[in-house]
């Protein structure tokens, strides 16, 4: 008698508390601790399936020379003379090869950084890429990135080097 008046202020406790019913009464408490802290996994819906890294055109800008030592999305420093690019995709520590659609020049890059910000640009590049690829008198070209290798599994550069560290950050666009 006493535990049917027990169970039943219980119960009006939880529907005023707006707690969720007792526990059945067949599980161990650690069974249904397990339980209430188990991940949920939801299958994929067809058709939300990641996008995989294919060739994309657009346009590129490159850093300004004055972001020299600030520190990239990878933790590393920028370095204009690099290969470092920024793209907001591409796995950090992914290379990709840049070709300039307006003159037909190309280079490899690794991307270190995100972006870039400025609307309508597909990829940042450094001052030396810029240089190499001949965009750099225009400030701006139209290129095509092509993902060419996986990030190394060291997690990127190596500590000291002139790309390699700690951080956050990112240095921005170079000309316009």
């Amino acid at each position: 008698m006493k535990r049917r008046g027990l169970l039943a202020a219980c119960a009006a406790a939880a529907l005023i508390w707006g707690a969720a019913p007792a526990p059945a009464a067949g599980k161990a408490r650690s069974e249904r601790r397990a339980e209430a802290t188990a991940p949920r996994v939801e299958p994929r819906k067809p058709g939300r399936a990641r996008p995989t890294a294919q060739v994309q055109r657009g346009r590129a800008s490159y850093y300004a020379e004055s972001l020299a030592g600030r520190r990239m999305a990878d933790g590393g420093r920028f370095d204009p003379r690099s290969d470092a690019a920024a793209h907001r995709t591409l796995p950090l520590g992914s290379k990709a090869s840049v070709r300039n659609l307006e003159n037909g020049r190309s280079a490899t890059v690794t991307v270190r950084d995100r972006g870039p910000h400025a609307r309508g640009r597909v990829l940042d590049v450094s001052p030396g890429t810029a240089e190499r690829l001949g965009m750099k008198d225009g400030g701006v070209a139209s290129v095509e990135v092509a993902p060419v290798g996986a990030p190394h599994t060291g997690g990127g550069a190596e500590p000291g080097s002139a790309t390699g560290a700690s951080g956050g950050g990112r240095p921005g666009s170079g000309r316009r």
